[in-house]
């Protein structure tokens, strides 16, 4: 993408695309920019070019199917040569969400670091994908008939299924178990919308409804499809009691979920709505 003053049109370029086209860092990138326009993106997106040449030349010496081997060159690659953690110390800090603030300072979310990995590993050529595992964003490298799953919020350890359900009995309670689906690999786009996530939650938190808003409306740029977060705009619209905005995005959310209780919970929110316009 060429250099531009406003990322926002960038967005709107990756939600028209085919999920298996984006390019995950770079989106990630043209998220950042929103949210850190005075920062060097243009030197980010070096780091980021600077990163795949290396990854290419380490996979040369690798096997296509050398999984550990796979993992043990992102690691020196990422945690050892470019000295990438997770920030444990202010694991809140919005900055840990954005990626060009991320690459400044080397430390990050785990997802926010998982883009990176995942940005190496796909120029290396090698099969990755990120896992969405509850409340702990992961990374699978996959083979043949393999998977090795990576925490790259701690310099890339590999996790067994001991490892995996301790994980899990840490967010979920100590009765928490494994269970079918926590592995499935995510798609790209999976990946943007828990980054803007966290971002979303922690601006509710405080509570900054504006700046939800705005991440929500960033998410719907690459996303324009989803559903609940046309809701979700809807909801956050309706709160800051911007009446015509709110049964904007209802009017996309029907048009998406027509039927079942939801859409009836949104007809009944936009009746009140246009109450308030007469």
């Amino acid at each position: 993408m060429p250099p531009m003053s406003d990322p926002r049109p960038a967005l709107e370029a990756i939600g028209l695309l085919p999920d298996g086209e984006i390019d995950l860092a770079d989106a990630a990138l043209q998220l950042a920019r929103v949210d850190a326009p005075d920062a060097d993106w243009q030197a980010a997106r070096a780091h980021l070019s600077d990163i795949a040449r290396e990854a290419v030349a380490r996979a040369e010496a690798i096997a296509p199917d050398d999984l550990p081997a796979q993992a043990e060159a992102l690691a020196d690659l990422l945690a050892t040569r470019h000295g990438y953690a997770g920030d444990s110390d202010t694991y809140d800090d919005l900055d840990n969400a954005n990626l060009i603030r991320v690459i400044k300072r080397r430390r990050g979310l785990p997802v926010t670091l998982g883009i990176l990995w995942l940005h190496a590993a796909r120029a290396a050529g090698w099969d990755a994908h990120g896992i969405d595992f509850p409340g702990h964003f992961l990374v699978g490298l996959h083979g043949a008939r393999t998977q090795i799953v990576l925490d790259v919020f701690d310099g890339g350890a590999a996790l067994d299924a001991r490892a995996l359900r301790a994980l899990l009995k840490r967010v979920e309670g100590a009765k928490a178990e494994l269970r079918p689906g926590l592995l499935v690999p995510m798609g790209a786009r999976a990946v943007l919308l828990r980054l803007q996530n966290n971002i979303k939650l922690r601006r509710l938190r405080v509570p900054n409804l504006a700046g939800a808003l705005a991440c929500t409306e960033d998410m719907l740029r690459i996303a324009p499809d989803e559903a609940a977060l046309w809701r979700e705009a809807a909801l956050l619209h309706q709160r800051l009691d911007q009446v015509s905005a709110a049964l904007r995005c209802y009017e996309r959310f029907l048009a998406i979920v027509p039927r079942g209780d939801v859409a009836e919970r949104a007809r009944a929110a936009m009746e009140e709505l246009r109450s308030r316009l007469n």
